[in-house]
């Protein structure tokens, strides 16, 4: 990981980005421990110092996480992602109402403002989901099924909408994975109603499958 010539921006500044970059890339995932202090002063060919105030700005923008003791983790891929974790805590409720928010303005969008490649682009990505599902691989299903949900608020041509939704890619894929384990729900979530509402350009429509399913996962959990 070499670091780049000098600019005019300080050498944390420089650090900063060049983890920023690596985080955003995949090369550290989220959960997943970054190289240790010294290691990452001798990859980037800077101080301890530079490194620890690099480390310590991330972990204030919700990026990093130190923990004493055990070392530094990815806890998220952007500040905006890192924002919204913040603000939504790990609570499947207050998940679940932000997406709704968020999911059915956004299909709301797309079947209004939908192209033919984005109808094709969700009826790949939903076939995949579901053979996935059918197929029992859980983690594999888990990110498929984000992907469709992003991809439909992708379709809203809403460059705003879509990064605030890529920035809860974290929680969502969480929320997936919590509540697919239920198995009347894994059984009864289904999207292809709102797929073809969205190909059918019919607007209330698929605000109302989008908003569907969530409203039945917020009803079972003020059942419990």
């Amino acid at each position: 990981m070499p670091l780049i010539t000098a600019r005019r921006t300080g050498l944390v500044d420089q650090v900063i980005e060049q983890i920023r970059a690596s985080v955003a890339g995949g090369e550290w995932p989220v959960d997943s421990r970054i190289p240790p202090e010294p290691e990452l002063a001798e990859a980037l060919g800077v101080g301890r110092n530079t490194v620890r105030e690099a480390v310590r700005a991330l972990a204030h923008s919700g990026i990093l996480e130190v923990r004493q003791g055990d070392g530094t983790y990815v806890r998220a891929t952007s500040e905006v992602s890192g924002a919204l974790r913040r603000l939504c805590g790990s609570e499947l409720r207050d998940v679940l109402q932000v997406r709704r928010c968020l999911e059915v303005e956004g299909a709301r969008l797309a079947a209004a403002a939908r192209t033919e490649e984005d109808v094709a682009e969700l009826r790949t990505l939903l076939d995949r989901r579901d053979s996935l599902q059918e197929q029992g691989r859980d983690d594999d299903f888990v990110r498929a099924d984000t992907d469709f949900h992003l991809a439909v608020v992708r379709c809203s041509h809403n460059p705003v909408l879509t990064e605030l939704y890529c920035g809860l890619t974290e929680v969502v894929m969480a929320s997936v994975a919590t509540t697919s384990t239920k198995p009347v729900q894994a059984d009864q979530i289904r999207h292809r109603g709102l797929l073809e509402a969205i190909a059918a350009a019919d607007v209330e429509g698929a605000a109302r499958e989008a908003g569907g399913f969530l409203d039945e996962l917020l009803d079972g959990l003020s059942a419990r």
